[in-house]
């Protein structure tokens, strides 16, 4: 029996006004399914955060309570995203996308429902795991629909997605809690919205452009000079020896992006985690001030991530200059928000923003850095890779700031505690600017 969540068979080859006329438009389909449906996945996952601290009161949870449940999340999405890109990369991302997301919305309905810590703990940990087919059904769509050449850029704008997702879930999540009147509305009404986008999904993504009768993208951009000759470029699916071994762990350069984005998901997800907890425990922030936090954070991102994509395109493909030089304001942000007053609250908004504007366009250019050094039919599989590492970062970020804060509020109070925690984020980021170095002078394959 045939796989339902295969990709779509090749159809009979369009004639090639045909071919000019559709290619456009299905390539303008393919970026807007991909960027709304990702974005969307973040409305169940980043909803968490907003309201920690109000499950905290209402539950009885401790802080390290709290980071075992943002831990156990990013150990499965690290470990879904690396799993499910393998597998993404031999299935129709349409079927597989669509149902990756209304799985999460039925994870998040279950969590609003239950007040037990375990059930809480499994529950996102599934949720996680589920999440882990957003990402690689996108890439492998945008692999497809988008050449080398047209990376930089194109992969820029589609992954400004999350941006615009993590930063209206904190606003959606905070505004569900307070109009309904209860943390557990945070979860019902992005799942609701999270069953509209898996429909959507399923009604508009598209698979390759040999699915819908059109040559690949490298033959349409005349990439390949015989293209005109031949016809058409013979594509096949990888192994998964071919997928994992020649493309992901044989590969130096992979190995270093994937561990230089351990750190930086650290410096990327602890404002994200914590941000929220932080002012309102610090500067006295209202639950509508914990949520602007995230949304300042992850928008601050979408133009810079954009602009930098772009960038590394006109430098030939040099994202790991750009990586590296992008991180030097991020730790500068980090120490700024050690020695900014308790006043000012506002200022400590200017430094998220500082750090979001840098900081997602290292996340963005590192896998497209990887991207570069590996096939197009291996893009689920290198971005699952590092991705899992990523969240291995998330995850000691998760936990263990968790449990450093329990510990050092009750020996040395708050203020302490928190500085401490942004002094570790800092030194995390210092060593990803230094991993990162040793891209400096990479380029595309092509």
């Amino acid at each position: 029996m045939r796989n339902p969540l295969a990709p779509a068979p090749h159809a009979q080859r369009l004639p090639e006004a045909e071919v000019c006329r559709r290619y456009p438009g299905y390539r303008w389909r393919a970026l807007e399914a991909t960027f709304i449906g990702y974005a969307a996945f973040y409305l169940v996952r980043n909803n968490l955060a907003v309201v920690s601290k109000d499950m905290v009161d209402a539950l009885q949870y401790s802080k390290s309570d709290i980071g075992s449940i943002m831990a156990i999340t990013s150990v499965t999405y690290g470990l879904g995203k690396f799993l499910m890109g393998a597998w993404s990369d031999r299935s129709d991302p349409r079927k597989f996308m669509a149902l990756g997301m209304l799985l999460t919305a039925l994870c998040n309905f279950a969590f609003g429902s239950v007040q037990n810590l375990h059930l809480h703990i499994w529950l996102w940990g599934l949720n996680g795991l589920f999440q882990g087919m957003g990402w690689p059904p996108c890439g492998r769509t945008m692999g497809h629909w988008f050449s080398e050449r047209e990376r930089g850029l194109t992969f820029s704008i589609w992954n400004t997605s999350h941006n615009v997702g993590g930063g209206i879930a904190g606003v959606i999540a905070a505004w569900a809690a307070t109009h309904f009147g209860g943390w557990q509305h945070a979860f019902f009404v992005p799942g609701v919205l999270a069953l509209i986008g898996a429909g959507y999904l399923f009604l508009r993504l598209v698979d390759t452009p040999q699915s819908v009768g059109l040559p690949p993208v490298e033959e349409y951009n005349n990439d390949f000079t015989q293209s005109q000759q031949n016809g058409e470029v013979t594509e096949r699916d990888l192994s998964f020896r071919e997928l994992f071994i020649n493309n992901v762990f044989a590969n130096k350069y992979v190995l270093i992006l994937a561990l230089a984005n351990f750190f930086a998901y650290i410096s990327r997800y602890s404002m994200l985690d914590w941000g929220p907890m932080y002012l309102r425990e610090m500067k006295g922030a209202s639950i509508e001030g914990g949520g602007l936090a995230v949304m300042v954070t992850e928008f601050s991102g979408i133009p810079s991530t954009i602009l930098l994509g772009w960038i590394s395109d006109r430098l030939g493909g040099r994202r790991g200059m750009v990586s590296t030089v992008c991180m030097l304001p991020v730790i500068g942000a980090f120490l700024a928000m050690l020695v900014i007053p308790v006043e000012l609250m506002w200022l400590d908004m200017v430094m998220l923003g500082v750090i979001g504007f840098f900081i997602y366009p290292v996340i963005n250019l590192i896998v497209i850095q990887a991207l570069d050094l590996t096939s197009k039919k291996a893009i689920g599989t290198a971005a699952g890779f590092i991705g899992l590492l990523g969240y291995a970062g998330k995850t000691l970020e998760s936990k263990g700031f968790g449990v450093m804060l329990d510990r050092l509020i009750a020996s040395q109070g708050e203020a302490a505690a928190w500085h401490t925690v942004i002094a570790t984020i800092v030194g995390s980021s210092v060593v990803a600017m230094l991993l990162l170095a040793f891209t400096w002078k990479l380029k595309p394959r092509a």
